[in-house]
């Protein structure tokens, strides 16, 4: 008899884990994610993406996305390619030398080709304030814009004498700090990965009916070699404290099996593209 109730009780809490574990994945929200592109940008100078001579005498093609995330709590999008003046038919070579960019499209345009409009955003953040992320920022100024703290205060600042101009439209304000579940049920996460810039951050994101979630890096690796070799560009804000994010970054991504996607990767893009394809069939 007594066998016979251990046996009862073993099998009713099997079937109360399993129950428990389709709950779960039932009550998981439907996250959809939308890749678009905000510019190419071509570098002819690619040493400054090295703390060496590295890349001496390379040039490197790269493209500049940003991301539109649709969540049943609202709508985030994520970086803001270049600015809409860049929209060319040939590129422009910009003072330093080292870069040659152009916009394909306005945002609006780009958006309506994939059924939203500039008003359907509730959230709007970005890997950090560099130009190339920028690019359309002050067109989000209905959106609450979530930012780290310091980054928020390296740009726009009380203590700034002169403040960055591509994000001074933006009076929707939530500063964070550190890592950030954007709707609170772990789908979509900003993950803090200082060192870029002061407050640089990469963005997790569930998307439904791909095998593995998604972890968009931003700007903390620029192409495939310097992921793979811990390159760190001349420009940086933080040499050491990039290289703890990636540290940590990385040790991220093994742990939830995640799809990286070097965000100004050509060949990063075209990845994400055909995953996203399939998906939809």
């Amino acid at each position: 008899m007594k066998k016979i109730l251990f046996l009862l009780i073993a099998v009713s809490i099997v079937g109360c884990k399993k129950l428990e574990k389709k709950a779960d994945t039932v009550s998981k929200p439907i996250v959809q994610l939308h890749q678009l592109v905000g510019g190419a940008i071509f570098v002819k100078k690619l040493e400054v993406f090295s703390q060496d001579t590295t890349y001496t005498g390379q040039t490197k093609q790269f493209t500049d996305t940003y991301y539109v995330i649709s969540h049943p709590k609202g709508n985030l999008m994520w970086d803001a390619g270049l600015p809409e003046q860049l929209v060319m038919e040939t590129a422009f070579d910009e003072p330093s030398g080292v870069y040659a960019i152009k916009r394909p499209d306005s945002l609006g345009n780009q958006l309506k080709s994939i059924g939203y409009k500039i008003e359907d955003f509730k959230y709007f953040a970005m890997s950090h304030s560099h130009f190339d992320h920028t690019g359309h920022a002050n067109l989000m100024k209905h959106a609450t814009w979530i930012v780290q703290e310091n980054e928020y205060n390296a740009n726009v600042g009380d203590s700034v004498k002169i403040k960055n101009a591509a994000v001074t439209a933006l009076k929707k304000v939530q500063k964070i700090t550190g890592d950030y579940d954007v709707f609170g049920d772990g789908t979509v996460v900003i993950k803090y990965t200082p060192g870029h810039t002061i407050g640089h951050q990469s963005l997790y994101v569930e998307v439904a009916g791909l095998e593995k979630p998604v972890l968009l890096t931003g700007d903390l690796y620029h192409f495939e070699e310097n992921r793979a070799n811990k390159g760190v560009p001349s420009f940086n804000y933080d040499a050491e404290e990039t290289l703890k994010s990636m540290e940590k970054f990385e040790a991220f991504a093994k742990e939830k099996n995640a799809e990286v996607i070097i965000q100004h990767s050509p060949i990063a893009f075209k990845k994400l593209e055909e995953l996203l394809k399939n998906k939809r069939k």
